[in-house]
């Protein structure tokens, strides 16, 4: 009897083998038209842990309700029509099960927001939607760390990351910066708040330990006070905008302590220390117009930036990622991005 087994066992342990071997990275679903992995039957984590890795993009694309990692974009050097973008790692809330409380299929319409951060040796992915969701997500496990669903009609726009663990959130209807207690929980809703009309971008800066936060014509400085579990807001800082309609805050990587600032009309470079808003000027002027996210290359300091085209149903989306600095491009066939940011930046 064990003479006939033994031919079979072998065969299965050669094929377990083979399985184990498959790399992680090739094991995500792409959707047949833009790409994105597809959402229907799929789980809220696509692909292998996150890891940032040189020149990959995070985009948040409203066409398929996902945070897609992108990889490659840093060496395009001119227009190329990708139909099959190189989805390395995804991200949907309407699949995570931790997350089924928080009702993903209203909370998690038009995504609007995604960044890279690290805390305590953990990599997070922080997003947001304009149907109400915020969440802190560990890119290892896909599991939230934080989340909660501040109503449509608060419409969040951009989130962070504080080094104690709370979480703070732009909201562009509320009008409202709120520094939440997330340290106590994941689902902890006792926060602070800063009324700031248009509230559009907020950014911690460890340089000076103020938490800046952008509204339509306004960025300010807020020094956080209390404890983790009943923080406070305070301004101390305030600078009126060059040009109305405040959109993107990011800190610039190649200068530590200063900060891109998008507007209507213009990309601007702040600095703190002289309190002075510098123009930043692109190839094509029309590439300075209604940014919806910029920021620098770490190490490379090449600019990316995303702009609606309104050329689709859309009207603030847009299927082009921008470089400059060299100049180049890259259409996502099928994708409605509304940002993206490198992904190694935090």
């Amino acid at each position: 009897m064990l003479r006939r087994t033994l031919p079979a066992l072998c065969l299965a342990l050669l094929l377990w083998t083979l399985l184990l071997c498959v790399p992680a990275s090739r094991a995500y679903a792409t959707d047949a038209v833009s790409g994105a992995p597809a959402v229907s039957g799929a789980p809220a984590v696509s692909g292998a842990p996150a890891t940032a890795q040189d020149g990959e993009v995070v985009a948040v694309d409203q066409a398929s309700r996902r945070v897609l990692v992108l990889r490659g974009v840093g060496e395009l050097t001119e227009y190329q029509d990708v139909t099959r973008p190189p989805v390395v790692w995804s991200w949907a809330a309407d699949r995570a099960p931790d997350l089924g409380d928080l009702d993903p299929e209203q909370s998690w319409r038009d995504p609007d927001e995604a960044k890279p951060r690290t805390l305590d040796g953990r990599r997070y992915l922080l997003t947001t939607a304009s149907g109400g969701l915020a969440a802190v997500v560990d890119t290892a496990t896909g599991a939230g760390r934080w989340a909660a669903d501040l109503g449509r009609d608060a419409n969040p726009h951009s989130i962070e990351l504080l080094p104690d663990g709370n979480v703070a959130v732009a909201a562009s209807t509320g009008g409202w910066v709120r520094l939440y207690a997330a340290s106590q929980g994941s689902r902890a809703t006792t926060h602070a708040t800063f009324r700031l009309p248009g509230a559009h971008g907020v950014h911690w800066d460890e340089r000076t330990g103020l938490l800046w936060v952008l509204g339509d014509d306004e960025l300010a400085g807020l020094r956080v006070g209390g404890t983790p579990a009943a923080p406070t807001l305070t301004a101390v800082r305030s600078a009126p905008l060059p040009d109305r309609g405040g959109h993107d805050l990011a800190p610039v990587l190649g200068a530590p302590g200063r900060f891109w600032v998008s507007t209507l009309h213009g990309l601007w470079r702040y600095d703190p220390a002289a309190d002075r808003f510098a123009a930043v000027r692109l190839a094509d002027p029309a590439d300075e117009r209604d940014v919806k996210s910029l920021g620098d290359e770490p190490g490379t300091g090449r600019l990316l930036t995303v702009a609606p085209d309104h050329s689709s149903a859309c009207g603030w989306c847009t299927s082009v990622i921008r470089l400059h600095r060299p100049e180049g491009a890259w259409k996502l066939t099928g994708t409605q991005l509304y940002k993206a940011r490198w992904w190694g930046d935090r």
